[in-house]
């Protein structure tokens, strides 16, 4: 480090990853501490409080001392030493194997101090860095004879095929679930007929906008479930939201969601294995005009970056994960996100935007246009001459509920008239609609109404 950059440190003063100390002494050990255990940080060594350069003398005795001290810190931990103009530089890099102690007290830089952590900021200090895990709990209050659904039990055993004829509880024991008589919180999660009743925000929320914001909501649905029903109703909810446009290449007719179902799935399901449940917040999954966004509490574990996803990652509940591997939900860690990204190739579109940090994950799925021009751009010419029908009329049977629900007494004349299309195709749109269960006629045919069943 030069002349110019220490100037430019001292100038800036004491901070979250700068500390300035006289002299050597023992608190050095409690700041290399705190500093492991935030981002890294300098001490500047010969540098007072008030950045005031008073020199101190650079010796082999003195670098030994500060590299015992960082060893002292458990895990040991080394530090890089360097000296320029009677300024000795220690710089202490990012913990990878936190969380550090010193004689069995813990530290974290708070602005420019190194604090000692309290009881319960040593617990949020272990979750964030995944060494309390959620799901390997015991959970004192789920009662293995009144609240493990029998139904969600059977189901999970006829999903990893084995026999319900099975000691239920050797087989939880087996699966290590059960430890001292009590369930762990991921066997709450799967056998739970509502898991609000446990974890309120285990849940996965799914709303459907009109426009690009969240300004106007056209639906909204909460899925409160064991998560393997939280998930396959939140696929539901996509695939009734999103648009589907038929290929045809010189053979039968092929019925395609606009966005592939396989990124989609993972993507839920990605969201539900690595979310952070301490976490007070739900999955979201949000529809808009030109997107569909899935958001999970639980960001990116240790050093991480988002371009690491791709080829690894870190199971935040590896129990969890464990049980949806055996029911053939996930495969292994790290190959979801590449599933995702050659499942939109297929498709010809674009891999999703992902933003994540340390609280939050989040994918977008950019929605295509659909179009028979950019069909055809996608999937060649071939593609006949239906593509796109199915888009107009989800858009037109939306406009029909729309209408329905403004003025129930509405006419297929009418409608027809309001929509510009003839009253057979109102007629159509209307049967599908019932058969769909979305309305319901109510009443003699001339002089009844219609009844929005659901939007």
């Amino acid at each position: 480090m030069d002349t110019k950059k220490i100037k430019t440190l001292i100038k800036q003063g004491e901070g979250y990853n700068l500390e300035f100390k006289k002299s050597l002494s023992d608190s050095i050990g409690k700041d290399i501490c705190a500093f492991a255990n935030s981002n890294g940080g300098k001490i500047l060594l010969g540098v007072n409080d008030l950045g005031k350069i008073k020199g101190i003398k650079d010796t082999n005795s003195l670098r030994s001392k500060i590299q015992n001290y960082a060893r002292n810190i458990d895990p040991s931990l080394k530090v890089s030493v360097s000296s320029h103009n009677n300024i000795i530089i220690v710089e202490v890099p990012t913990g990878e194997k936190r969380p550090y102690s010193l004689g069995g007290t813990f530290y974290q830089r708070q602005g420019a101090n190194s604090q000692k952590l309290k009881t319960n900021e040593v617990k949020q200090l272990f979750k964030r860095e995944n060494l309390i895990r959620f799901d390997e709990m015991l959970n004192k209050e789920f009662d293995l004879k009144t609240d493990l659904s029998q139904e969600k039990f059977k189901q999970f055993l006829n999903n990893i095929n084995a026999t319900d004829n099975l000691n239920k509880i050797e087989l939880l024991k087996n699966l290590r679930l059960i430890k001292n008589n009590q369930m762990k919180n991921a066997g709450v999660l799967f056998f739970s007929d509502d898991i609000t009743k446990f974890f309120i925000s285990a849940t996965i929320t799914c709303v459907l906008y009109q426009g690009k914001d969240k300004y106007k909501i056209l639906d909204r649905k909460e899925f409160k479930s064991d998560i393997y029903s939280n998930y396959k109703n939140a696929m539901q909810f996509l695939s009734s939201k999103l648009n589907t446009e038929y290929i045809i290449k010189g053979g039968p007719r092929e019925e395609k969601l606009e966005l592939p179902e396989q990124a989609l799935r993972e993507a839920i399901l990605n969201a539900i294995a690595h979310r952070d449940y301490f976490s007070t917040a739900h999955i979201q999954i949000d529809v808009f005009k030109n997107r569909v966004e899935i958001t999970n509490p639980g960001g990116l574990l240790g050093n991480l970056e988002v371009k690491d996803l791709y080829n690894r990652s870190i199971s935040r509940n590896p129990l969890l994960f464990g049980l949806m591997q055996r029911m053939d939900l996930v495969e292994k860690i790290g190959s979801g996100l590449l599933r995702i990204k050659n499942a939109m190739s297929s498709y010809k579109l674009p891999s999703p935007n992902i933003k994540a940090d340390k609280n939050w994950f989040s994918i977008s799925f950019k929605r295509p246009d659909l179009s028979k021009k950019s069909i055809e751009d996608r999937f060649g010419k071939n593609v006949g001459k239906n593509v796109g029908k199915n888009v107009g009329k989800k858009l037109r049977q939306r406009k029909i509920l729309k209408k329905i629900k403004n003025n129930q007494s509405l006419t297929f004349n009418s409608l027809a008239k309001e929509l510009n299309v003839s009253e057979k195709t109102v007629e159509r749109d209307i049967k599908e609609l019932k058969e769909k269960n979305y309305i319901k006629h109510v009443g003699p045919k001339k002089g009844g109404h219609w009844k929005i069943i659901k939007n």
